[in-house]
């Protein structure tokens, strides 16, 4: 278990939060490819070594799979509930077309070209893998995305009020990161 990991274990141990067991390769197998995604190196490591559990948690184990689903969802869906009802456009998608289903649509084209957002808790989310991609924590609602943790364990200290984790440079994540940098449409 790497030490990013094993912090984060102790501090959500030390918060009090329910720790279950962690999922078996065959177990994290499984998740992936029934709902089409690679978790990253480190979050695959975490879930591996413990599974939180309780409200907010996503369980990986024995969750119902259209909660799963919509979890998964919630990052493109709630982005293109701003594209319909608050005129969220990036000027990198081009001129938004007038018709508002064929805007929506064309955003829903760009945005599954973007990377795809794993659950951590509640509407915090990792970026998915493969591989040991380095991923900040971004909190995700609507288009109102900032950084809430550098990495794992620096999340995990600032969302259950634990000292903070050694700074680690920040990696940019595609489009994610423009939007918790506060870029606005007309400079994404």
């Amino acid at each position: 278990m790497s030490e990013l990991v094993s912090r984060a274990v102790e501090r959500l141990r030390s918060a009090g939060v329910v720790l279950e067991r962690g999922l078996s390769e065959t177990e994290l197998d499984r998740v992936e490819e029934r709902f089409g995604f690679s978790f990253s190196l480190t979050h695959r490591r975490f879930l591996a070594t413990v599974l939180p559990l309780g409200q907010g948690w996503v369980d990986w184990r024995h969750g119902e799979h259209d909660e799963i689903e919509g979890r998964l969802a919630w990052p493109i869906d709630s982005a293109l509930f701003d594209v319909e009802r608050n005129s969220f456009w990036p000027a990198s998608w081009g001129e938004k077309p007038a018709d508002p289903e064929v805007a929506l649509a064309h955003a829903r084209t760009r945005l599954e070209r973007v990377p795809r957002l794993i659950p951590v808790y509640v509407h915090r989310f990792l970026a998915a893998g493969p591989g040991d991609v380095p991923s900040p924590v971004f909190s995700v609602y609507q288009t109102d995305v900032v950084y809430y943790g550098d990495n794992l364990l620096d999340y995990v200290a600032q969302e259950f009020h634990a000292p903070p984790a050694h700074p680690t440079p920040r990696p940019r994540i595609p489009f994610w990161s423009e939007l918790a940098n506060g870029l606005d449409d007309d400079e994404l």
